[in-house]
């Protein structure tokens, strides 16, 4: 025992550990730290791939305290909008939907709108007190929402001006077409390639095609000849292709960071380079028709001529023309802020869900930096007359 037990002892303190049981142990965690990570990916992957929900309106009632800035806003700026939309509608049949086109929810018809319509006629010019007593007695504000979620987008647009010739000559190589009898049949590029040319629907050739893009986008303007007269054009409808924005586009492409794209942005770095504006606008398949538009304007899709500040656009097939609308919105790269009464009176094809408006700004170059620069997340209330309310009204 004596020199073998002493060199065995060496041996064994000398010799290094079992290290099997640690070995396991890292395997253990490196299993179960990939099982956690497989279970992440796996959440992401389902929350990105997973199919939205159609775009549904829906409606919450509220109360007028619930509205931030109604005890502060002009009202009665709205009330002239407002009369000349309930003009389109009492003209319609007493049993027909307030707009046929919106089929989301029953929103009434003209002639449960027609008394709300003559009160409204009788109020004092000016007197927000008034207004607001006469919104506040007749009808009921309702949080409008996507699914529940009432948060949407809000933008500006305006009456742009572009210079133009109702013949092709000289710096005037752009149409502005009139709506074809088949509009759905073609692309943006595939009209830019000439596949409208020669069937007479140039309705005017005008000296930018980056404005004649922009108008598109604006959906009404005015054209200056080359004697000054001045032609309105308004929108007459799309080709039916998807709106893909091109501010997106190049935010995507890390052209410009999102805080920098507006209208004003975007316009000036397709000046900047033309050739690559020429391709980026064809990546957009949307393509709009014009009408002339005689006397006042601009007009609406209503058929009512726009007030500034005081017409909002909405995707028509959610929200019916004629509505009042209480607006909320903050801007998203400023501090800016909008809270007052609008009237539903237009639409647009980048206007698209239950919550997106595109507020009107009117003519001239505070409109045009008012428009550009609009870039605004918000929500807002339908104003219903008690009956609609009270059908629309989820019952506990």
């Amino acid at each position: 025992m004596g020199i073998g037990s002493d060199r065995q002892r060496l041996i064994l303190l000398s010799s290094p550990p079992d290290s099997s049981g640690r070995f396991w142990r890292i395997l253990v965690i490196i299993t179960i730290i990939g099982l956690v990570l497989a279970l992440i990916a796996g959440a992401v992957a389902y929350y990105l791939l997973r199919p939205k929900p159609i775009p549904r309106l829906t409606l919450a009632a509220a109360k007028y305290e619930q509205l931030t800035g109604w005890r502060e806003d002009a009202v009665a700026a709205a009330i002239p909008a407002f009369l000349k939309s309930c003009a389109a509608v009492t003209a319609r049949a007493e049993g027909a939907p307030l707009d046929a086109r919106t089929k989301s929810l029953d929103f009434g018809t003209p002639g449960e709108w027609r008394p709300v319509c003559a009160a409204a006629e009788k109020l004092p010019a000016g007197d927000d007190n008034a207004a607001r007593e006469f919104f506040e007695a007749g009808f009921v504000p309702m949080l409008a929402g996507n699914n529940g979620h009432p948060e949407g987008l809000f933008t500006g647009y305006y009456e742009i001006t572009l210079n133009g010739s109702r013949k092709r000559g000289g710096a005037f190589q752009t149409p502005i077409y009139r709506r074809p009898s088949d509009p759905n049949r073609f692309t943006r590029a595939e009209i830019e390639d000439g596949a409208l040319a020669g069937y007479g629907l140039e309705l005017l050739w005008v000296d930018d095609p980056i404005a004649a893009f922009f108008l598109e986008i604006q959906g009404s303007g005015r054209v200056r000849l080359p004697d000054g007269a001045i032609v309105r054009v308004g929108y007459d409808g799309g080709n039916g292709k998807p709106y893909v924005a091109v501010g997106r586009l190049l935010i995507e492409r890390n052209v410009m960071p999102r805080e920098q794209v507006t209208m004003a942005s975007i316009r000036r770095w397709m000046a900047e380079h033309p050739k690559e504006g020429a391709e980026l606008r064809r990546e957009n398949p949307s393509f709009i028709f014009f009408r002339e538009i005689p006397g006042d304007g601009p007009l609406g899709a209503q058929r009512t001529v726009l007030t500034a500040g005081r017409s909002l656009a909405v995707d028509r097939a959610f929200i019916p023309l004629g509505l009042p609308v209480w607006l909320e919105a903050q801007e998203r790269f400023s501090k800016g802020k909008y809270r007052r009464l609008v009237i539903a009176q237009d639409t647009g094809g980048a206007i698209r869900g239950p919550v997106r408006g595109d507020l009107f700004w009117g003519f001239g170059k505070e409109a045009a930096d008012g428009a550009g620069a609009m870039n605004a997340r918000g929500h807002y209330y339908l104003l219903l007359p008690h009956s609609v309310a009270a059908r629309l009204t989820p019952r506990s």
